[in-house]
């Protein structure tokens, strides 16, 4: 079930109530919609960040790495990013930090068990409407399900936020595809296509993620050729280290190379990206995750 967030549902209601007393309905809308933007510029970010574990050797470790991953964000300074792959306890320093974000999310297993597909966003700007979660699985709804061959639980965060500098909305959508299971990454596609159906057709939707995926398969193309969603890296004005990939695995500083880009942001409605980049920031020979993070300069468009 969605959870909606109550106060700001609330004021939308009262705001709605005094419209409708002073001059009708259809004054109200235009009232609440009088102070809103035509575009609404963004600088989005998704990080795979490496949970933790006790096998990762130094300078790899959580603790060594903390402080760089804290660097990175700092140096880019994105409005709203989605992780992957971080456990409560990464979560939790993350927050301590970055004081300037808040974050929504659930653990894969329920709560704050597992991986989390979390959602940070600057807590001056964005107010969140509502948000759910679902698991890739037949059955979506069941926290922790899995199906299509993944034994590891895979799941999706989503959130409707207020832009509070704009006054328009968008959804921010974050997950992260199963990294064995070729079906599973297909249905995972195909069930993300089906399931923003229910969202709000008139507003932008930003995807990020680890897809585990390359642009020339199947998942891919459901979420793209077939689907709604356009690829950021493909429509950008300008692309920053375009001989890289994504994976670096503690140890490739070339991420695998171009055709290893697996970590993606994807667009739903009038999107228009300036400029996006694969940051291959290191520290000392440490890598700050054994992913690269993608940042994109977007500007979201209203009519």
């Amino acid at each position: 079930m969605k959870k909606v967030l109550k106060p700001i549902l609330l004021l939308s209601f009262a705001l709605m109530f005094i419209g409708n007393l002073l001059s009708g309905a259809s004054e109200a809308f235009a009232a609440i919609h009088k102070g809103q933007a035509a575009e609404m510029d963004l600088r989005v970010m998704t990080y795979n960040l490496r949970y933790l574990n006790n096998s990762d050797a130094s300078p790899h470790t959580w603790e060594e790495r903390r402080p760089t991953i804290g660097q990175v964000i700092h140096n880019e300074k994105p409005d709203i990013f989605g992780t992957q792959e971080a456990v409560y306890q990464q979560i939790k320093d993350l927050d301590a930090d970055l004081p300037q974000y808040e974050w929504i999310g659930e653990g894969r297993e329920g709560g704050s068990k597992g991986e989390f597909m979390a959602v940070f966003y600057d807590k001056n700007r964005f107010s969140p409407i509502e948000y759910d979660h679902f698991w890739l699985s037949d059955t979506p709804d069941v926290i922790g399900s899995t199906s299509w061959g993944n034994t590891i639980p895979r799941m999706v965060t989503w959130v409707k936020f207020l832009d509070n500098k704009t006054g328009q909305q968008f959804y921010f959508v974050n997950t992260h595809f199963d990294h064995r299971s070729v079906e599973a990454r297909e249905k995972s596609a195909a069930l993300i296509v089906e399931k923003i159906q229910e969202f709000d057709p008139e507003l932008p939707i930003l995807l990020t993620g680890d897809f585990n995926a390359r642009p020339d398969t199947k998942p891919y193309q459901l979420l793209t050729t077939e689907g709604p969603f356009v690829d950021l890296w493909k429509t950008a004005e300008t692309r920053v280290n375009e001989e890289l990939g994504t994976f670096n695995g503690f140890h490739d500083p070339t991420g695998g190379g171009a055709e290893n880009r697996i970590d993606w942001i994807l667009s739903k409605g009038n999107v228009v990206t300036k400029t996006i980049e694969i940051v291959k920031y290191q520290k000392n020979g440490q890598f700050p995750s054994d992913h690269y993070p993608v940042i994109a300069d977007v500007t979201l468009q209203y009519q």
